[in-house]
């Protein structure tokens, strides 16, 4: 099934957020790699493609896991966690309606 995996950053945490981002982009291969990733990709804090130096508000990842457990699982071990980025994480089971 799929899950999304929302997450919303603490403030200032943009300087968090790229010491980690690498660690966090290979976990997010090693889904699409095993065909199991549908999106991912952040949140800019401001309207725009760039955000710059207003960073980001959060995440969106939306993948395949067997269960809620493990989709949860694979979310609390994210390095943006372990950095202290995210501020809260929620996830959820997700049922893609379109694009068919």
């Amino acid at each position: 099934m799929l899950y999304a995996i929302l997450s919303e950053d603490h403030p200032e945490s943009l300087p968090l957020r790229l010491q980690a981002r690498p660690a966090h982009l290979e976990r997010l291969q090693a889904l699409q790699a095993d065909g199991r990733l549908l999106l991912a990709g952040p949140h800019p804090a401001i309207d725009s493609e760039d955000p710059g130096a207003a960073g980001f508000s959060g995440s969106l990842i939306v993948a395949q896991f067997d269960s809620l457990a493990d989709a949860q699982a694979w979310a609390d071990a994210d390095p943006y966690v372990a950095a202290g980025v995210y501020a809260r994480v929620t996830v959820k089971p997700f049922r893609k309606t379109f694009p068919q």
